[in-house]
């Protein structure tokens, strides 16, 4: 009895010593990531940029692949969105790299709950998507956008919430739907609209020096947003907001449109 007592409280120690070894460990890949996500900004050509982003890429896999690395929140780690799903079955990186034509290069990964690394990531295919609007897309040719939440939609179906830099003129936000399968397969794009059953994932566009509320209201259970119009004199897609709100209500596994919507607490 006394010996399993020992045998049990040194395997104790053991896991607690091993445990923060890993977070000691994670932290020093997180100090190396920051450094390299300063040094991608730093530089002006897009070559530099690139090649930069290409040694970020590779470190952070490398940081990945620390023995239960999903815990590691990356709290410094500024530079890019780690958002988890509600379930927290998974987890999606993304960020983004400017470019010297006021576009934007978008990269990703989703990393799924586990101890050692299920990894997939998402190749930002934006211009060869043939209609962003009605395709629906695996993780290799991906609308590219920086994440900054998940909401459920239903089981193995979510809806990721994103802003995207598209162009020197205009910016955009998007509702994007990811499914997955039992394989860990992803989709991207459901049409689940009621106000146009013709689109798989909601597109936003507006002038590059404006600002676009896009949010999920927990208590409503809705995603509000700003009703946009196009701007005196812009060009195409240079819409700006009205000062009048509208929402998609989840219902039934759908978002149903509501129209001129009364937000509260509007600076949250």
């Amino acid at each position: 009895m006394l010996k399993n007592c020992f045998l049990i409280v040194f395997l104790l120690v053991l896991t607690k010593v091993s445990s923060g070894q890993n977070l000691q460990k994670m932290q020093i890949w997180q100090d190396s990531l920051t450094n390299l996500g300063k040094a991608i900004y730093a530089h002006k050509s897009d070559v530099e940029r690139l090649e930069s982003n290409f040694l970020f890429v590779k470190t952070l896999v490398s940081a990945l692949k620390e023995t239960n690395s999903y815990f590691f929140n990356f709290e410094q780690l500024n530079m890019i969105s780690a958002v988890r799903s509600p379930d927290d079955s998974f987890r999606v990186f993304s960020w983004n790299i400017p470019l010297q034509d006021g576009s934007f290069l978008f990269y990703g990964s989703i990393q799924f709950k586990s101890g050692t690394l299920k990894l997939l990531p998402l190749l930002d295919k934006t211009f060869e998507i043939s209609d962003v609007n009605k395709n629906i897309v695996d993780s290799k040719n991906w609308y590219g956008a920086q994440y900054y939440d998940i909401i459920a939609l239903k089981p193995n179906q979510y809806l990721l919430l994103g802003w995207k830099g598209h162009n020197a003129s205009v910016s955009q936000k998007v509702i994007e739907v990811l499914s997955l399968d039992s394989s860990g397969n992803v989709k991207l794009g459901q049409g689940i609209f009621d106000d146009d059953s013709t689109i798989v994932r909601k597109i936003f566009s507006y002038a590059k020096d404006a600002t676009m509320l896009l949010r999920f209201n927990k208590q409503e259970n809705r995603i509000e947003f700003d009703h946009l119009i196009p701007l005196d004199g812009g060009k195409k897609d240079q819409n700006v907001p009205d000062l009048s709100h509208d929402a998609y209500k989840l219902k039934n596994n759908k978002l149903e449109l509501l129209k001129n919507i009364t937000i509260l607490n509007l600076e949250n």
